[in-house]
């Protein structure tokens, strides 16, 4: 699928860096977005539109929407919706810094920063609760599949949807859990990653069992870790080719269709949630055809 951000299929990286940006009013994004686009190369910089730059412009982008607020027995999922998102990936975090400055010299005064994470891999792909995450990401064909938009046309075919929340741990809460606990609520064992036999109906696998939905629910995941002086957790990103079956999952995880709520709650919340849309490559460079540029 060369159409798309090749970033989206491929491996996490190390570290990564995590913008995410409002319109200034007033200003005109039109110029701001052709300076930028030169940067995104879909690999080093992936490019999420949300709905509120693309009103801005006049356009629509058929699937694109702002993200409504979940609840639950005693749960909340924020909204926090905003006008751009870049995910910047590489192995230096000087180098991640240095790359930051220049979409924010490109952007200018157009945007407003709201967010900036740093994340980074950790022990090959664990959540810092230690268990794996993304174990049953589709892979292939099947991620291409789940991801990527087809069959709509010109300067949306090749885009993806994506799903962001920032989710901050509890880690003592989390340590207040005997290990058996904490094995119970995952659905999955810390130590070798067997999902258990006998693992009840908040285990977060059961809540989020991708083919356990009808019509199937399968996303592909690119989560990582994140830690700094204000706490730690999940920087939670799911790719789909529409925000169906991510939502089908988070109504499931707060209860809303049995009141069972995912025992993922007990030891941490979502901070942010936001919506985008990344567009497409053409010819290498990013397709921005759908918003008229």
């Amino acid at each position: 699928m060369t159409q798309a951000q090749p970033a989206i299929l491929d491996a996490l990286p190390p570290l990564a860096r995590y913008l995410e940006f409002n319109l200034a009013a007033p200003a005109d994004p039109t110029a701001t977005l052709r300076r930028l686009a030169p940067q995104v190369d879909g690999r080093r910089l992936v490019l999420g539109i949300g709905a509120p730059l693309v009103a801005m412009l006049g356009r629509e982008v058929p699937g694109l929407r702002v993200p409504a607020a979940a609840a639950g027995p005693g749960i909340e999922v924020p909204a926090t919706p905003a006008a751009l998102w870049c995910w910047l990936r590489g192995d230096d975090r000087g180098d991640l810094f240095h790359a930051a400055r220049a979409v924010q010299a490109a952007l200018g005064d157009a945007f407003v920063l709201e967010r900036c994470v740093d994340a980074f891999r950790y022990r090959g792909g664990l959540d810092l609760s230690g268990y794996e995450d993304g174990t049953e990401n589709p892979s292939g064909d099947d991620a291409v599949a789940a991801a990527v938009l087809a069959g709509a046309g010109a300067g949306l075919d090749g885009s993806s949807f994506v799903a962001v929340q920032q989710w901050r741990h509890d880690f003592g809460l989390l340590d207040a859990m005997a290990p058996a606990q904490q094995d119970a609520a995952i659905g999955r064992r810390r130590s070798d990653n067997v999902e258990l036999d006998d693992a009840p109906e908040s285990a977060h696998v059961k809540r989020t069992a991708q083919e356990s939905f009808d019509p199937e629910a399968f996303v592909l995941r690119r989560s990582m870790p994140w830690a700094d002086a204000h706490g730690s957790g999940l920087y939670f990103v799911a790719f789909g080719r529409s925000f169906d079956a991510f939502e089908a999952q988070l109504h499931r995880m707060v209860g809303a269709e049995d009141g069972i709520v995912d025992a993922l709650f007990h030891f941490t919340r979502p901070i942010t949630g936001a919506y985008y849309w990344c567009p497409p490559l053409r010819d290498g460079r990013i397709d921005l055809r759908a918003l008229g540029l």
